[in-house]
């Protein structure tokens, strides 16, 4: 299965981003903890330029809490204008040091500028990511306010808007933008078992076929614990017959229901049921 997904909407954003980019003095990159990298959009780079970024590993609440670890170590190189922080938007884990990293990152500039005379002002930030990746809620609780529409589906913010957090930052939203063409279509794969691409448009047999071989590789023990499995069949077909045995996924006449069976396993997945899972770790790249 080939999976893309790039909206007129989303087009129109990568235009308005590039057309506000010289107001700002910062980038946030939201990003999904459980796949650091295949979250990340590989336009914005060419997007945003040597802006100064910070990437915010949101979810991490639902990540392998280790690993969350080894993509900080990766990310926060030793004099790199881009840093990175884990951070959970749904309970404000973290994003106390969102400001304080950011007037870090800018002391430079703003000496600068108090230097030639210019009054201090707000820093403004751009804030970008995936659709689904938590920008709206992560909004919300920096401002304190629901200001930006939320939702569990990708693609609800549909235009920007500019959001006052105190007096020392302003917020410029976007809307998700997902690129034109997965090189990588495993990429694609992470991207649709993290609920970040529409259910409506992917095939999710596919989809729970790749999560559960990398279920298999990655966490045996939580896959056979959860599905009550003494060994893990090496046969797609054979795995998905005794999970749907074992969760009642029967059809009338006692054939095994793979849809419904894939639905189990993403929804079990998303939801945490087979615990905190990353799905990517750097030293994979």
């Amino acid at each position: 299965m080939t999976i893309q997904w790039f909206p007129g909407h989303m087009a129109k954003a990568r235009r308005q981003v590039t057309e506000k980019l010289k107001l700002i003095d910062i980038v946030y990159e939201l990003v999904d903890a459980r796949i650091p990298v295949s979250s990340r959009n590989p336009m914005i780079d060419e997007i945003i330029s040597n802006k100064p970024r910070i990437i915010l590993l949101n979810k991490a609440d639902m990540a392998d809490a280790k690993i969350t670890r080894e993509w900080l170590d990766y990310f926060n190189l030793p004099g790199s204008s881009t840093k990175a922080i884990a951070i959970d938007s749904q309970t404000g884990k973290g994003i106390q040091q969102i400001a304080s990293l950011s007037k870090e990152l800018l002391k430079e500039k703003f000496d600068k500028m108090q230097s030639r005379g210019i009054r201090p002002r707000a820093i403004r930030a751009l804030i970008v990511g995936i659709p689904n990746v938590g920008k709206s809620t992560l909004i919300n609780r920096l401002a304190k306010k629901n200001i930006a529409q939320t939702g569990d589906r990708p693609g609800v913010t549909k235009a920007q808007q500019w959001v006052k957090v105190g007096k020392e930052l302003e917020l410029l939203d976007t809307p998700g933008i997902l690129w034109p063409k997965f090189e990588d279509q495993e990429v694609g794969y992470r991207l649709a078992t993290t609920g970040a691409i529409k259910d409506t448009i992917i095939n999710l047999q596919d989809i729970a076929v790749f999560a559960l071989r990398f279920l298999t590789d990655a966490y045996p023990e939580r896959l056979k614990e959860r599905y009550g499995l003494e060994e893990i069949p090496e046969d797609i077909v054979e795995l998905f017959d005794a999970i749907g045995s074992k969760r009642g996924c029967k059809m009338s006449g006692g054939h095994i229901d793979y849809d419904k069976t894939a639905e189990l396993v993403i929804r079990e997945i998303r939801s945490e049921k087979l615990g905190k899972i990353s799905l990517e770790r750097p030293e994979k790249l």
